[in-house]
């Protein structure tokens, strides 16, 4: 009969019967893996935003320029003779 405890048991006197490394990890060195640890947890936050915020800016300029069209297209036909009323969207600068 197989024991269902071995494991965690063998686990537990393994951890238990280390001893302390006995090493010494400076402040600088300390300071160093902290600083690259929040540069890559920003880099990766960084990536993240711009994915996910990517298609909502994509999605406002483009509801942006058509407004911009309709404008353009109703002060056309109720202006006649204005300039710049026969410029499209991707004719002027944004």
């Amino acid at each position: 009969m197989k024991c269902k405890y071995a494991t965690p048991i063998l686990i537990a006197l393994t951890l238990g019967a280390s001893e302390a490394a006995l090493a010494y990890v400076g402040p600088g060195a300390g300071l160093s893996l902290l600083g690259a640890l929040w540069g890559l947890l920003l880099a990766i936050g960084a990536a993240l935003g711009f994915v996910i915020l990517w298609p909502i800016r994509r999605a406002r300029r483009r509801a942006k320029a058509r407004r911009d069209a309709q404008t353009m297209a109703d002060t056309a036909d109720n202006e006649p003779g204005q300039p710049g009323g026969d410029e499209s969207p991707s004719q002027r600068s944004l």
